[in-house]
């Protein structure tokens, strides 16, 4: 019975170790190192700081951002972003202190990383809205970040909230 046991055992850590995800590239590990840092941000209206860092041995990315001026003041969120060699996309969940929780897949399109919802929100009249938010105007110490909606299946974006990051001194 023991031997049986143990067979069955060495089986199964086989079976498990022959299972093991696909390791990601060094190359998609590093679309979002631009990202990863700390910045001063403004926006129409406000202030606010957002602390980017590298976290589990360069894997996942956590975000830090709060509010600090303005007409969010107080205002805090956080994310935790990994990228999924299975489907060689980025992960995102973001929760705030609203007590807000979202979950967005990234993607790339030329210079500018897009991270989507991965579920429409329904409004009160029945209608479906999704958002995304883009990074763009990527340099080494700025870029814009966009959050926009669509109430139309995505064929049309609306600006919601544009927040412009520099490299914290």
């Amino acid at each position: 019975m023991k031997a049986t046991l143990l067979m069955a055992g060495m089986i199964l850590c086989i079976m498990a170790s022959a299972q093991q995800p696909p390791k990601p590239s060094e190359e998609d590990l590093s679309k979002l190192d631009f990202w990863v840092g700390k910045w001063d941000l403004t926006w129409e209206g406000g202030k606010g700081t957002n602390l980017i860092e590298k976290k589990l041995n360069g894997r996942v990315i956590q975000e830090n951002f709060e509010a600090t001026e303005g007409n969010f003041k107080g205002y805090l969120g956080t994310s935790i972003s990994t990228f999924s060699p299975r489907d060689g996309k980025w992960h995102q969940a973001w929760a705030d202190s609203n007590g807000g929780y979202i979950d967005l897949i990234g993607t790339m399109d030329g210079d500018t990383r897009i991270f989507q919802m991965t579920s429409p929100r329904k409004l009160p009249d029945g209608n479906e809205i999704v958002s995304r938010m883009r990074f763009y105007n990527i340099t080494d110490d700025s870029f814009t970040w966009d959050w926009e909606a669509s109430t139309d299946g995505g064929e049309t974006w609306n600006l919601s909230w544009r927040i412009n990051y520099k490299r914290a001194e």
